[in-house]
């Protein structure tokens, strides 16, 4: 551990120090996730701290995510899951969530849904095919006096496109957008007559492209899916905001 960590002297920053040492460590891959972090004891004598110093920077990087201290085990470097970027971009959506973040969604729906349905005709697999077959099918059965059950269904079938391209850094990016359609959607279906009508014969005509992997229909409908969209949420938040 002496070529990771070494003496870094006292400096009214020194926690600070410490801190910025253990996450380079980890950035560059000197420290690998799950890897168990030297004992106290061992950091102290390493960097050439006290005890005091070390123990507000490993707060710190325990508090950002960067490390996890079991008790009675040690001290870890924290393994990092997509499920962990999602939910963090997941709170900031839902701590933001306003009417230029809904125009904000809307551009970039615009911008990626039709690319992303170019790349599922591409790359999906049979078991992308069944799991959209199904929500297209639960959709049919939804209980037309149930709106949440409706735009939670629709949703599903958005989300599950994203995965059928098989890139997982379109599935961080868009599935914490996808969560907040749902509050977005609800209000449109409640108000707008012949949208669910709509959304479900464009999902229907999408899912046949990307069955036959025909790329560039399914472009062009999820492209008309998306204008008829933001021009329903524009109409309507003109609506509302008067």
């Amino acid at each position: 551990m002496d070529e990771i960590f070494s003496k870094i002297g006292t400096t009214q920053t020194l926690s600070q120090k410490i801190e910025r040492k253990i996450e380079e460590a980890i950035r560059q891959k000197k420290l690998l996730q799950g890897a168990k972090l030297p004992s106290e004891k061992e950091l102290c004598e390493l960097f050439g701290v006290s005890r005091t110093a070390l123990r507000e920077a490993l707060r710190r990087l325990n508090a950002r995510g960067l490390i996890e201290i079991r008790k009675g085990s040690g001290m870890y470097v924290s393994e990092i899951k997509i499920e962990d970027a999602i939910k963090s971009l997941n709170l900031y959506y839902d701590l933001s969530f306003d009417s230029n973040l809904i125009s904000q969604i809307i551009e970039v729906r615009r911008i990626f849904e039709p690319e992303i349905s170019r790349l599922a005709a591409r790359n999906r697999t049979e078991e992308d095919l069944k799991i959209l077959f199904e929500n297209i099918s639960d959709l049919e059965r939804c209980d037309p006096d149930n709106t949440q059950q409706e735009v939670d269904t629709i949703n599903r079938f958005h989300m599950n496109l994203a995965k059928a391209t098989g890139n997982p850094i379109i599935i961080i990016s868009l599935e914490p957008i996808y969560s907040l359609l749902p509050r977005m959607r609800i209000f449109i279906y409640a108000n707008v007559e012949g949208e669910k009508e709509f959304t479900m014969d464009a999902q229907k005509k999408i899912l046949a492209a990307v069955e036959v992997n025909d790329e560039e229909t399914a472009y062009l409908e999820t492209e008309k899916l998306v204008i008829r969209n933001h021009e329903v949420y524009e109409r309507y938040l003109k609506k509302v905001l008067k």
